[in-house]
C-alpha cells in the first residue's frame, strides 16, 4: 500500500515540504544523456517513472511521464507532455504498451521498490533502463570524510543493484557511469573535483540526501570543509580531482531486456 503525502509524493520525500531545488543546479548533462539513450536503443515510446521536471526526456521520443508529485509536476516546461498522476507501484498502462522505460535518481524514493519494477517491466516490451546509484560505493565519496550522515542516508536508501535486476528479470547489464568534472547535474558526486560548490545550501539542497540530515550536521559540514580548503588539507589529500576528467563512482545504469518468449 502506498501512502501518499497531500503533495502527492508516495515516497521517503514530500516535494510540497521540502521543494525540490534550484533547477539551476540539477539541469542534465549531455554526457550521462549518451549513456541513457544508447541504453534505450531504438525505442521509440518511452515510459519515464518518477519522472520529476523532465530532466533526460528526449524530444526524439514519444514520452510518457509518471510522476507522483504535483509540485514535481508543475516544474515540468512547457514544451514537455503532461506527466500523469500515478505511482510507480500501480501504473495505468497495459501489458507491453511501451517499447523502452527508464527511471533516472528515483528508485531509492519509491516505497516499494520491487512492486514499481516489476509494473515497469509488465509494461515494456524492450528495454528498462536504471540510471541510480551503487549503495555499496556510495561512502567511498570524499564527502563522507565530512558529512558521513548524509552518505549513509544514501547508502541505506538505494536499493541493491543485484535486487533492482532481479524485480526486472530477464537479461541484464550493469555500466559504471563516468562523472564528467563539469557535471550540470548536481548530484552530490557531480562536484567530485569541485568541493568549493557544495559549500552553497542551494547546492545542497538539490541533492535530496541533506534533506534527511539537520542544521548541526550541515554546520559541521560547512565548517569543516572551509577550514580544509583554507589550510590546504582538503587538496593535500584529494586535490589530483580537481583535475581528472571523469570519476567513477557510485553512479550506476542498469539495463535488461526480456528473454524471449
Amino acid at each position: 500500500m502506498n501512502v501518499r503525502t497531500k503533495d502527492g509524493s508516495a515516497g521517503d520525500l514530500d516535494y510540497g515540504t521540502i521543494g525540490s531545488g534550484d533547477s539551476s543546479y540539477r539541469r542534465p548533462d549531455t554526457r550521462i544523456a549518451r549513456f541513457i539513450a544508447e541504453a534505450l536503443g531504438d525505442a521509440r515510446t518511452v515510459l519515464n517513472v518518477g519522472a520529476g521536471a523532465g530532466s533526460y526526456e528526449s524530444a526524439a521520443r514519444e514520452v510518457t511521464a509518471v510522476e507522483p508529485s504535483r509540485s514535481m509536476r508543475a516544474r515540468r516546461p512547457a514544451r514537455l507532455t503532461r506527466a500523469v498522476d500515478a505511482v510507480a507501484e500501480h501504473l495505468p498502462f497495459a501489458d507491453g504498451e511501451f517499447d523502452g522505460a527508464m527511471t533516472l535518481f528515483s528508485v531509492h524514493q519509491w516505497s516499494d521498490v520491487t512492486a514499481g519494477l516489476r509494473e515497469m517491466r509488465r509494461v515494456t516490451r524492450g528495454p528498462v533502463v536504471v540510471l541510480t546509484c551503487a549503495p555499496e560505493l556510495v561512502r567511498d565519496f570524499w564527502l563522507h570524510a565530512y558529512a558521513p550522515e548524509v552518505l549513509d542516508t544514501e547508502a541505506r536508501r538505494h536499493p541493491r543493484v543485484e535486487d533492482i535486476a532481479a524485480a526486472l528479470g530477464g537479461t541484464g547489464t550493469v555500466h559504471t557511469v563516468p562523472i564528467p568534472l563539469d557535471c550540470t547535474d548536481g548530484f552530490n558526486e557531480a562536484y567530485y573535483g569541485r568541493p568549493e560548490m557544495l559549500l552553497d545550501p542551494a547546492a545542497r539542497q538539490a541533492c535530496s540526501a541533506w534533506s534527511f540530515v539537520d542544521d548541526g550536521v550541515r554546520q559541521r559540514f560547512d565548517e569543516g570543509l572551509r577550514r580544509d580548503l583554507d589550510s590546504g588539507a582538503w587538496d593535500a589529500r584529494f586535490g589530483h580531482l580537481r583535475t581528472q576528467s571523469t570519476y567513477e563512482g557510485s553512479l550506476v545504469l542498469v539495463r535488461a531486456t526480456p528473454d524471449p518468449v
